[in-house]
């Protein structure tokens, strides 16, 4: 098992420093990362807890999904690699209508 954990269904007031605290009682907390809304910087609910050891982190799966914070019963499950975006072929910077071809392959003469 990993050293980082995902944890769902939180009170969107929940805080990093509120994870912090639940989770040390499992062991060395390394790190947290609040997933928040880009636009709005509101927390989207959901986190990433990295503890120090796996032994730490399967302790804290254990003991803590299911547990209670900011009145939300928390999910805490083994966070998934994240999946690599496909990059496009070809450099990926070319805009239509700068060299680009139309439907049918043929360029227009203007």
């Amino acid at each position: 098992m990993g050293r980082e954990l995902y944890v769902g269904h939180m009170s969107y007031e929940a805080t990093e420093e509120d994870l912090k605290r639940l989770f040390a009682v499992a062991g060395t907390v390394v790190s947290v990362h609040l997933i928040t809304d880009p636009l709005t910087k509101r927390s989207k609910g959901c986190a990433y807890v990295k503890m120090a050891t796996a032994e730490e982190a399967k302790e804290a799966l254990v003991t803590l999904d299911g547990a209670l914070l900011k009145d939300r019963i928390i999910t805490v499950s083994e966070a998934k690699p994240q999946k690599q975006k496909p990059h496009p072929a070809g450099g990926g910077n070319r805009r239509p209508g700068k060299g680009a071809r139309p439907a049918g392959g043929k360029r227009r003469r203007d």
